[in-house]
Parts: C-alpha cells; structure tokens; sequence
C-alpha cells in the first residue's frame, strides 16, 4: 500500500517543545464506497475534511457561498487528490433555513444519491458582549450554527431511513461547546446546543444503524483565526495555554473525522471528539519566568 506524506506529525525536542516533523503512514481506514456532502468546506476546517475524506477514497459533494475564486480553488484541490471533480452546492445556510436545508438536501441528493456521510461544518462567529447583544445577532449565529445542523441532519436521516441506507453523521462542534469565553455569549451558547444535538440524535436515530458524533476542534490556524495569530504575543499565550504549546493547522481534524466516519468506528456514537491538544484538559499552566506577578 502507498505510503502518505505528513508534514505536520510532531516530536519532542531537546529543547522540550513539541516541533514539526515529516513522517509517511500507510493508511488503515478506509471511506471507499462512501460519499460524503461536507457544509461550509470550500476552506479551512471544512476543507481539510474534505481533503482527508477524499483521501480515504470517498466521493465528495463541496458547499460553500458565492465565492466563485474560493470554490473554484477548493474543487480543483479535491479534484487534483480524487482524479474527478467534485460536486459543489453553493447556499446560505444561515437565510432562511427551512428552504435552504430543502434545497440544499434536494441538490445534494441530486448530485449523488448514494451520499450516506453527512458532515455538518458551516459555522460562523459574529459575537458581541452579552449586554450589547441583538436578536438578529445571536438569532443567525444560531441558524448557521444550530438550526441548520438539526434540521439537514433531519432530511437525511429521513432520507436514509426510507432507503435503508446506515449514514453517518459528523457534527463541527467547539471546545467553546464546553469553555466559555468572554464575548463569545451567542458562539458558545450555540456550540454548546451542538454537543448536546450529537448526544440526542445519537439516541433517536441509533435503532436505524444511523451513527452520529462530534468533533470539537480547540485553536487552529485557519483563515478565520490567522490575522489574531499575527500576534505573536497572543500566539505565544495560546501556546503555553496547550500541554503540546502546539497550535497546528486544520488538517489535523480531518484525521479524526476520517476515523469517527469510517467502519472501524462502528461503536463509537454519540461521542464528541476534542481535537486541541489537551487544552480542554488542563486547568491552568504554569505562568511564565517573563510574566509580572502580582505583589502579595
């Protein structure tokens, strides 16, 4: 079996950092057969999924918006690793969202009816501090994030039901779902709703051999985060803040997802995955020699 180029695994050096080092694996899991329609995955996270679920040998539906620059890269991305262009489905999930599931579903299913990977991924964060909070805010973080993951799950799962098909569902969550930060009050709150979706679908759609879990991913560098991660201030501080003082890129979560859609998970359902390098885990570092300290 050809091996896979890694750039990104990591050792430990001498001088106790975790650094980047390339490997090669042989891949063990295995998506052929399988066909996956991937929101919000024209980049970063979703992306990276998309490219890792290509690699396992699945077939891949893209969405994202009307950015034709950013879909045109993402497709000829995956085309290039699957040798065949993929399908892309271009809509706002966070308009309205009982007509934009329907035509999303309706195009996908289109597309490739034999899609039985769902990956929920579309997201957004437009938050604002609690007491300077608008409904219209918080109501579309709710609708990208939430509504729009409940109900596409719903059409698919009906869908898989109907045709006997055993999907498999993938739900984008947050370590926010789990750690709040401050002015992250309507985020938080909807990638909490997130975790607690996986854990309820899991019971309700579990007797038609559906599985569904979550993948929380901590601190990436992503088109979203890199402009904060210019500063290296506020980079060396999220560092310190993980056991690994390791802040990778997306691929990592496209890893985990190919392990949670894949066979060998056939018994883990209803789980939500943390990928942050033990960030959720450790309750304070250490502060740095260079930090001031507060005179007692």
């Amino acid at each position: 079996m050809a091996t896979i180029p890694i750039s990104h695994k990591l050792k430990f050096s001498a001088c106790g950092r975790w650094t980047k080092t390339t490997q090669t694996y042989s891949p063990m899991l295995s998506l052929s057969n399988h066909s996956a329609f991937i929101t919000g995955s024209t980049q970063g996270i979703g992306l990276s999924i998309a490219k890792s679920l290509s690699k396992a040998g699945a077939s891949i539906c893209l969405h994202g918006l009307e950015d034709r620059r950013v879909a045109e890269e993402a497709i000829a991305t995956i085309a290039e690793i699957a040798q065949t262009a993929p399908n892309f489905i271009s809509a706002d999930l966070s308009a309205n969202v009982s007509e934009c599931v329907d035509h999303v579903f309706n195009r996908a299913i289109a597309a490739n009816p034999r899609i039985d990977l769902l990956v929920n991924n579309a997201g957004t964060f437009i938050d604002r501090p609690f007491l300077e909070m608008d409904f219209e805010t918080f109501d579309k973080t709710m609708k990208l994030n939430v509504y729009a993951y409940f109900f596409l799950t719903q059409k698919f799962a009906r869908y898989w039901v109907d045709q006997g098909i055993p999907g498999r569902v993938l739900m984008i969550g947050s370590i926010n779902g789990r750690l709040a930060e401050p002015d992250h009050a309507a985020y938080d709150t909807s990638k909490g709703a997130v975790e607690m979706i996986v854990k309820t679908l899991c019971v309700s759609l579990a007797p038609y051999k559906i599985r569904v879990n979550g993948l929380a991913p901590g601190l990436f560098e992503t088109p979203l985060t890199s402009s904060a991660l210019q500063d290296s201030n506020l980079k060396q501080w999220m560092e310190l803040h993980t056991p690994n003082q390791t802040i990778p890129g997306p691929e990592v979560c496209g890893e985990a997802a190919v392990f949670l859609l894949s066979d060998e998970a056939w018994h883990v359902n209803g789980q939500m995955l943390l990928v942050d390098g033990g960030m959720s885990i450790w309750q304070q570092p250490d502060p740095p020699e260079s930090l001031p300290r507060l005179e007692s």
